[in-house]
């Protein structure tokens, strides 16, 4: 999907991928958009567990979200692939069918990024005071239009971008220990 966009892509495509024959996936999935209902079914239901295993990597809660926004942002390995990976997000958003599991990946991942934070205030990594379910929606929010601004500036790479924006939200509410630290 990232190196071929909606309308270019087959089942022919994917079968090669996969090693499988086209007939078999349209046994399995009966078509390419039955094929990718169910792979769109299936990052909705491991979103949370995705920026858990993340989380698994990292001694420090921020770290876990500094690396998943480095995965949102294999997105745009190429301003190509970004548009190839938002002609996707077009249909995500636009059909009902595909909507209702981008709405659960959704709310799955804020619930797992809410949960980083929780941690990260814990950690004293954030202030005490810092209002969680704000910031994670603010982290979500920015590291969406971050991805298409890197499209339109083309500035560094598009990780260094989000890692720029992602740093830039989080400072304000780190811990004062942790704010001296980055000076």
């Amino acid at each position: 999907m990232s190196r071929l966009g909606p309308g270019e892509l087959t089942l022919a495509h994917i079968a090669d991928e996969v090693g499988v024959t086209a007939g078999a996936l349209v046994q399995r999935f009966g078509s390419k958009r039955g094929l990718q209902l169910a792979l769109a079914e299936t990052a909705a239901q491991f979103a949370g567990a995705f920026i858990r295993d993340l989380r698994s990597k990292h001694k420090s809660p921020l770290a876990a979200i500094r690396d998943y926004a480095d995965c949102m942002a294999q997105m745009a390995q190429s301003p190509a692939a970004l548009a190839r990976s938002l002609a996707y997000l077009q249909i995500d958003i636009s059909d009902a069918d595909f909507r209702k599991h981008l709405l659960v990946q959704s709310k799955a991942t804020r619930a797992a990024t809410i949960e980083l934070l929780k941690e990260a205030v814990s950690a004293r990594e954030l202030a005490r005071d810092t209002d969680i379910e704000k910031l994670a929606r603010v982290l979500e929010t920015v590291m969406g239009g971050a991805l298409l601004t890197w499209g339109i500036y083309r500035e560094g790479t598009a990780q260094q971008w989000m890692r720029e924006h992602v740093d830039t939200v989080l400072a304000p509410h780190l811990s004062s220990r942790r704010r001296s630290r980055r000076r």
